[in-house]
């Protein structure tokens, strides 16, 4: 419902907006200043309560050496305020606030620049107005910053020597905390990066919109403090290949990144601000930005949580049939989930014949249809999981047939690329599942830029280094202090399936990759807490079932928490170090507090709350967690009175809490 949208035109006439060198934007606080500039070419400056702290070139080129922003002239300049009010279903918080200042130029030459000007953000856009289509060579988005400012930046996880052969990647790496100067020049930098302002202020660099039109990556490639975008040309040869034959690996590339429409707007580059760390936990930029949604009734989409089998390799224990890819199995999910009120079960990858690529061909151990009428009984749905290829190559037959068998939606994996092909890929998958009332979890897979909006069929993303990485990482590899940086960084740009809830948990030192019997790094609250502080409308447990049933009050705690909010307030936080938000849905609050390798201890205001009786299920760490990670203390208890709560944090450690009034 929208609140309240005012806007103020400015009429002035042709030839002195071509003279005109300047145009200033600024946020509704007056906080956040913007200055775009016309010589060469389009300049733009972002600056905070009067401190320059980025400085930037804008461009577009041609196919046939075009530049649209070279020797730049206004040709109209319009600008509006707007305060109102998105929906916001399916998110962590049922509405978001979209309060800006906008100016938009048009230009000399049939192409504009849209800039938008938040109390927590500032965002532009390039826009074209002409008759056909027109290819893309290259955009410029070279952002040259004031200080060389300490950053948090995640690389692609291709090992490929070349910038060509990085933009095959799968989107899941850990990040590193250096200079801009400092990052590694011959590797691509995935979005969103984190850039440290100083004096607590942050900055998060993501895109939103991203239709049609190639994913942007940064690279830093001189010795000054500059980042410039690069984009992944456009696919000419294909061949089919990669992880068991699902994939489409490029061969060789156009000399373009995008053919488009000759009218249209290009994606949003979005530069989330904040006053502290934590207020980046709770930032709505890219969800605001997004297309608004062409799903008429959603009332069929229906976020929750999912019992997983991958993670546990088909692992049960204690049952009299033998535990794999079969039907026994999956009914045996099914009744765990039921029995917990978990709204779906996946069937990972092998459900289908191996090697070839096609869906419809499904191994003699499962016969779906059963699964899924099983399923139906036990009001628990089917999702099955899909290599890109074998989903892409028919895709609406695939959609049809699984449609009409009552599946009730896909985790499509293996995309492994964000060129413009991949991109328009993802849309088109989310609009025809749409069709079909089928939800989405795509996997291998770039950033979220706001698709979940557009299509809110579309739950989740993974574009993340989640759980599922313990099954092999090396003991160095640092998933705690991972844990507490994702949400200052990553989640900026929107949900994550990261796959949690694992029941074998690992003190510092203690852990070791164990495909058959995986296990996390970190205490078992810590597991439970990221229920809350990660973002994910449909949500993984990644363990067996014969794991959770052994751990009844851990399991029951999982079962119950919300996949989706009404409200989210964060209370505390630092990049790398810890985190505490807390979360409403209906009238219960849920705390979850998570930190790195320190034992920490936090007090939270719980003031929020405000007056009445409340009462906490909580679960802390253990007094011997810091020895025995699956060690911990389950309690009831009433919330303080002064509203004030001590969190005690082993190393590695996590608090959960549902609080509720009496």
């Amino acid at each position: 419902m929208k609140k309240m949208i005012t806007a103020a035109l400015c009429g002035l006439c042709v030839l002195p907006l071509m003279a005109q060198k300047r145009f200033q934007l600024q946020s509704p606080d007056q906080k956040v200043q913007v200055e775009v500039t016309m010589d060469e070419k389009i300049g733009f400056s972002l600056s905070q309560e009067g401190t320059t702290v980025m400085n930037s070139t804008l461009s577009l080129t041609l196919a046939d050496g075009t530049v649209l922003g070279a020797n730049p002239k206004v040709a109209k300049a319009k600008r509006q305020s707007v305060n109102q009010t998105i929906p916001s279903p399916f998110y962590k918080k049922s509405e978001v606030e979209d309060h800006y200042n906008e100016l938009r130029l048009d230009f000399k030459g049939n192409y504009g620049l849209v800039l938008r000007a938040y109390d927590d953000g500032v965002a532009y856009r390039f826009t074209t107005r002409m008759k056909d289509s027109i290819c893309i060579a290259k955009e410029e988005a070279s952002y040259l910053f004031a200080k060389d400012y300490m950053t948090f930046a995640n690389f692609a996880n291709s090992k490929a020597a070349t910038l060509e052969g990085q933009f095959f990647n799968s989107f899941e790496t850990t990040y590193v905390n250096e200079p801009i100067t400092r990052i590694d020049s011959k590797r691509l930098n995935i979005l969103p990066l984190l850039v440290d302002l100083e004096g607590g202020r942050k900055m998060v660099i993501t895109e939103a919109d991203l239709e049609d039109y190639p994913g942007m990556f940064l690279n830093n490639a001189t010795d000054q403090p500059l980042l410039q975008a690069i984009h992944a040309p456009y696919p000419k040869v294909t061949e089919q290949g990669g992880h068991n034959r699902l994939q489409m690996l490029v061969k060789e590339r156009e000399n373009y990144i995008a053919k488009v429409a000759g009218t249209r707007a290009f994606p949003w580059r979005v530069f989330a601000l904040s006053a502290n760390d934590v207020e980046l936990a709770n930032a709505d930029m890219v969800y605001r930005l997004a297309a608004p949604s062409r799903v008429e009734d959603i009332s069929w989409i229906k976020p929750g949580k999912v019992a997983w089998d991958w993670w546990n390799d088909w692992n049960l224990s204690g049952v009299d049939f033998r535990a794999g890819i079969n039907n026994a199995t999956y009914k045996y999910y099914i009744d765990f989930a039921a029995a917990h009120g978990i709204g779906y079960v996946i069937l990972d990858e092998g459900w289908a014949v191996n090697l070839k690529a096609d869906m419809l061909q499904v191994i003699p151990e499962i016969n779906l249809q059963e699964i899924v009428d099983y399923g139906k009984q036990k009001n628990v749905g089917i999702i099955l999981w899909a290599g890109y290829w074998a989903f892409a190559r028919d895709m609406e037959k695939v959609v049809k047939h699984y449609a009409d068998m009552g599946v009730k939606g896909f985790k499509v994996d293996f995309l492994d690329r964000d060129d413009q092909e991949m991109v328009r890929f993802t849309y088109e998958a989310a609009e025809l599942c749409a069709r079909h009332h089928m939800i989405l979890d795509y996997h291998g897979v770039y950033k979220p830029t706001g698709l979940q909006r557009t299509y809110p069929n579309v739950l989740n993303y993974e574009g993340v280094f989640g759980l599922e990485q313990m099954k092999w990482s090396k003991e160095n590899v640092d998933m705690v202090t991972h844990d507490v940086t994702l949400p200052f960084i990553r989640m900026v740009a929107g949900p994550m399936d990261y796959t949690q809830g694992a029941m074998r948990n690992a003190v510092k030192g203690n852990y070791r990759p164990v495909n058959t019997e995986p296990m996390s790094q970190g205490t078992r609250c810590r597991q439970l807490a990221t229920y809350v502080i990660f973002d994910s409308p449909f949500n993984m447990l990644c363990d067996a079932p014969t794991n959770y049933m052994r751990e009844k009050e851990c399991t029951r705690f999982i079962a119950k928490v919300p996949t989706v909010w009404e409200e989210t307030r964060p209370l505390m936080g630092e990049v790398a170090k810890y985190i505490a938000l807390a979360r409403r849905s209906g009238d219960d609050w849920y705390l979850g507090v998570l930190t790195n390798w320190d034992a920490r201890e936090l007090t939270l205001d719980l003031s929020f709350l405000g007056e009445g009786d409340y009462w906490m299920e909580l679960f802390r760490d253990g007094i011997n967690a810091d020895r025995a990670a699956c060690d911990y203390k389950r309690e009831v208890q009433p919330v303080p009175d002064i509203r004030k709560l001590t969190v005690r944090l082993a190393p590695g450690g996590g608090y959960v809490a549902r609080i509720y009034k009496r």
